[in-house]
C-alpha cells in the first residue's frame, strides 16, 4: 500500500474550479467597489471646485468635459449601478433564492445587462438634457 500524501492543493482555488459566469460577475462586483472609491474622489474633486468659485469649476468642468473625463464618468456611473445590481443579487440570495445554478447564473447575467441598460439610459437621459 502507498503512504505517501496525495499530491493535491490543501484548499480549492481558480486552478481546481472551472470559472463560471456567477463567479466572474462576483469577482467584477468586488472591483467595481474598489472602483468606486476613486469615482467617488473625483466627484469629490467636482464638489469642491463647485464650491470654490467660477474658475475652479470652470477648468475641472473642462477636464471632466474632455473625451477621456466622459470615458471616465461614463465607466463610473457603470461601476456605480453594477455594484449596485450585484447588491440587489445578493440582497435575493440572503432571502435565501436564486441558489440554484440555473438561477445564479440568470441572476449573475441580469445583474449584467440591467447595469448595462441602465447605464444606456441614465446617458441618453444626461445628452438629452443637456441639448
Amino acid at each position: 500500500m502507498d503512504r505517501r500524501p496525495a499530491q493535491r492543493p490543501l484548499s480549492p482555488h481558480l486552478q481546481i474550479y472551472r470559472p463560471t459566469f456567477s463567479m466572474v460577475m462576483s469577482i467584477v462586483h468586488r472591483l467595481t467597489g474598489a472602483t468606486l472609491y476613486v469615482g467617488s474622489l473625483l466627484v469629490t474633486v467636482w464638489l469642491l471646485a463647485a464650491a470654490s468659485g467660477p474658475a475652479a469649476f470652470a477648468h475641472v468642468q473642462a477636464v471632466y468635459g474632455s473625451w477621456p473625463g466622459r470615458c471616465l464618468t461614463f465607466l463610473y456611473t457603470w461601476a456605480l449601478i453594477h455594484h449596485a445590481m450585484g447588491g440587489v443579487r445578493h440582497l435575493i440570495w440572503d432571502t435565501g433564492a436564486g441558489f440554484d445554478h440555473h438561477e445564479r447564473e440568470y441572476l449573475a447575467r441580469g445583474s449584467l445587462a440591467c447595469s448595462v441598460a441602465a447605464t444606456a439610459a441614465v446617458w441618453a437621459l444626461v445628452i438629452w438634457a443637456s441639448q
